[in-house]
């Protein structure tokens, strides 16, 4: 069977039996047991996570450690060709997520290369790979500093390990090698002979380029040729053997040279095969259009698909709560404050390792001045500052240039004092040495660390804002807006990926589908949150509306609380709480606080508000429900190419990872589209009608696909008393009539409030339009309420005249 041209994905976490407690594992066969549904569904292209070598027992596989071979947890390169092979026959194909920016080595020994390295330092084949500082100003005296002992006093505790073939210096658990013929004296005499040294992790000396601030991901030099072969050559593999399609690049920012990076990926692949980039863009920052990439992952839609469907209305109300509940309104400007904050202490502090590499790389690179006019503290201190201001992940794509100058002159204006400092990093940037690189590496591990990692966790007016390329100070969006964006997308990204879930999401679509009704019932809201803090107070009111929020995002409609729930809430308050790092931290935890909020959480689940909780969101969920399906609906049929995330055709309750990896039940929701392909659909079956939508939608991109990938887009509008809550686009291949309409409900709470669709009406381009769903046909000016009589979104297909 010919393959289908890529029309969406399915995105499948892979996993090895060792990643699971209970030893359950999701490799290469298991999912080639679920091709027949997944195409079945409509699925055009599956879409796995990475698929090389990684820590036996990782559940997401994103630190590699080998990336020459296919991860043997998973099936190897035996079970990819078997799943390629299946997919192949039922017409679709593979997409792979690639890792070049880093390597796992958080166990030395089950990396090769990192092992070559600590064993023979410089004359390691394998030192050229990796992004090391031996300086002899690094602070390590010129050796790899690697941040493990638990004290300065801990290098007594070293020991020389001879039970097996080769001695091993042990700390603890830990091993590290010995360079041949060192092993002769005290554990502490043969320790200072290695390339590397053991250091007090809190002294901040780390000799490599690390994954943000995980000192297990170690960096790797793409931008050598050596380097790029021998880590590509599986995919050139996989390329000759015709097993692959494209190729998902994750987080290309952190590499030196992003752009070079990416032409000479293009030129592995060929022109044919797609290449997508997990780019975090601003949202008024563009995709660069020099690169030769199909577009990013997707998070820029999943901000676009999410805000379209909240009251701007109720900004200010919602502002006032989150005070009253807080402390801050967190609005924009409160937002942009605390992010700058924290992204300045991220970089004095949890990045200072890499600010000082900085430090120092601009000093070398002056030629005409070794800055002796600033002293090392005003350098760093002037750094954190900068790259604190920075309003992008890296501003050194061309299409940004005048980003870094806009910044400083800011600063220049701010603080006149730093101006011979600021003189010396401009300086060194224009020098385009190992400064500018080490620079926009930096912006961006402290824009990571300072916004999504630790803003995002307390940022609470509307939680739902709070995802990876969102912006909680943006309070939602206009229709017009939003069909601009898409306007856009169609011209200049039309084979861009459209997300709204990912392993990535710290709540899963619909979890943010619920949250977002809160902005249509602020009044209400507000004195429920008021009556509730009364009754069970929380330890801390900033944390306890963060995570009422979250609650309430996942609570059950028919309020059966489980052991199950309750664990999985408890998870994610302990890591929501230390990455805000407020009360307790990964690092410094408040085994009192934290224990507080458990009991709050588990007050919730079993005291006196557990009825009233049920109550307030049975009266939120059918409007939720109606958001989830039309959302979905949006995001399956706008430009780009649609991912679904697994099991998100059903509604889910997923929370950030791991939660949102967990097992997912296909059987029932094969069983559930067999109802689907025979039309046995009830509307009130959250679950079948979510799976419907998803299903038309994708099967009829296969059908048209040139309606869709690269097709026209064209806003549709109606006309009443209800046409504020339709949101609508109409699809058509370039140079001929638009053929497919979409048409979904957004604010249905606030559209029942007004009355309904009352008088509400479409106007239906010439002929006759078929709803997918229904199988209703429609033409001419029809009332909206007639139209979503069944259910609140419609997907209507021109029928084709000559048929």
């Amino acid at each position: 069977m010919n393959r289908l041209p890529i029309t969406s994905t399915y995105r499948l976490q892979l996993r090895g039996p060792k990643a699971d407690e209970e030893g359950r594992a999701f490799t290469f066969a298991d999912a080639e047991k679920q091709v027949p549904y997944l195409a079945d569904l409509g699925i055009s292209h599956l879409y796995l996570s990475p698929i090389l070598s990684a820590v036996p027992d990782s559940n997401h596989g994103y630190d590699v450690i080998d990336p020459t071979t296919v991860n043997p947890e998973i099936g190897g390169m035996a079970g990819l060709q078997s799943l390629a092979e299946a997919a192949h026959a039922a017409g679709m194909g593979i997409i792979i997520d690639l890792v070049p920016n880093h390597l796992g080595v958080e166990d030395p020994q089950l990396n090769e290369w990192w092992w070559d390295v600590l064993t023979n330092g410089r004359d390691s084949q394998f030192e050229p790979y990796f992004d090391i500082d031996w300086h002899e100003d690094n602070g390590a005296g010129g050796k790899m500093g690697l941040p493990v002992l638990g004290s300065p006093e801990d290098v007594d505790k070293l020991e020389i390990d001879r039970s097996g073939d080769e001695p091993l210096l042990r700390y603890y658990d830990n091993v590290y090698p010995l360079r041949p013929g060192t092993d002769e004296g005290t554990p502490q005499e043969i320790h200072d002979r290695q390339a590397y040294r053991l250091m007090y992790w809190r002294d901040g000396v780390i000799g490599y380029r690390r994954f943000f601030s995980v000192n297990g991901l170690a960096g790797i030099r793409q931008e050598n040729p050596v380097v790029f072969e021998h880590t590509h050559r599986i995919v050139r593999e996989l390329i000759a053997a015709d097993i692959i399609d494209g190729v998902r690049i994750d987080h290309p920012d952190g590499l030196s040279d992003p752009f070079g990076y990416l032409s000479e990926l293009r030129r592995l692949l060929g022109d044919d095969k797609w290449l997508v980039v997990e780019k975090i863009l601003g949202p008024t920052e563009p995709l660069d259009p020099r690169l030769q990439v199909d577009g990013t992952t997707g998070y820029d839609a999943l901000r676009e698909f999410d805000n379209v469907f909240m009251n701007r209305e109720s900004r200010d109300a919602m502002s006032m709560l989150a005070l009253q509940e807080s402390g801050s309104t967190w609005d924009k400007s409160a937002v942009h404050a605390t992010e700058r904050a924290l992204k300045r202490e991220v970089a004095a502090n949890e990045l200072a390792a890499e600010v000082r590499r900085l430090a120092r790389a601009l000093r070398r690179d002056n030629w005409s001045t070794g800055g002796d006019n600033v002293t090392e503290e005003e350098l760093i201190d002037t750094i954190c500052e900068l790259v604190a201001a920075m309003p992008v992940y890296r501003a050194d794509y061309v299409s940004l240039s005048r980003v870094t100058s806009s910044v400083i002159q800011q600063m220049v204006a701010r603080f006149p004092s730093r101006v011979f400092a600021l003189d010396l990093i401009s300086a060194g940037l224009i020098a385009q040495g190992e400064a500018a690189t080490r620079f926009a590496q930096v912006c961006g591990a402290v824009m990571a660390k300072g916004v999504e990692d630790t803003t995002f966790y307390r940022a609470c007016r509307l939680i739902s804002l709070n995802e990876v390329g969102g912006d909680p100070g943006r309070y939602g969006m206009s229709a017009a807006e939003y069909h601009l964006l898409q306007s856009e997308r169609a011209r200049l990204w039309p084979r861009t990926m459209t997300g709204l879930s990912t392993h990535d999401t710290k709540r899963g679509e619909d979890v943010r589908a619920r949250i977002i009704q809160l902005s249509d019932i602020v009044g209400d809201w507000a004195e429920k949150v008021r009556d509730w803090t009364a009754v069970t107070p929380a330890p801390d009111g900033a944390t306890g509306y963060f995570l009422l929020q979250n609650i309430i995002g996942v609570w059950p409609a028919d309020g059966e609380i489980t052991e199950e729930l309750r664990d999985r809430l408890h998870a994610y308050a302990e890591k929501a709480m230390r990455e805000a790092s407020v009360h307790t931290t990964w690092t410094e935890q408040n085994a009192d606080f934290e224990l507080h909020v458990m009991r709050w959480i588990d007050a919730l689940l079993d005291g006196p508000l557990r009825d009233r909780i049920t109550e307030f969101v049975q009266t939120i969920d059918p409007a939720a429900r109606v958001t989830s399906w039309s959302r979905k609906l949006l995001q399956l049929t706008s430009p780009g190419i649609p991912d679904t995330y697994q099991g998100t055709e059903f509604l889910e309750d997923s929370l950030v990872d791991p939660d949102n990896r967990r097992f997912v039940d296909y059987a029932a929701r094969s069983r559930a589209l067999d109802q689907v392909r025979r039309g046995d659909v009830d509307p009130a079956d959250g679950d079948v009608v979510k799976l419907m939508v998803t299903h038309h939608a994708l099967t009829l991109r296969n059908e048209r696909p040139e309606s869709f990938v690269g097709g026209t887009y064209q806003p549709v509008f109606a006309e009443g008393s209800g046409e504020r809550y339709l949101v609508g686009n109409a699809r058509g291949p370039v140079g001929g009539d638009q053929d497919v309409i979409t048409l979904v409900t957004r604010r249905p709470i606030g559209l029942e409030r007004d009355g309904g669709w009352g008088d509400t009406t479409i106007t239906l381009p010439e002929g006759i339009w078929t709803d997918r769903f229904t199988g209703n046909a429609w033409s001419g000016t029809v009332t909206v309420a007639a139209m979503f009589g069944t259910f609140p979104v419609a997907l209507l297909v021109a029928d084709d005249p000559e048929a």
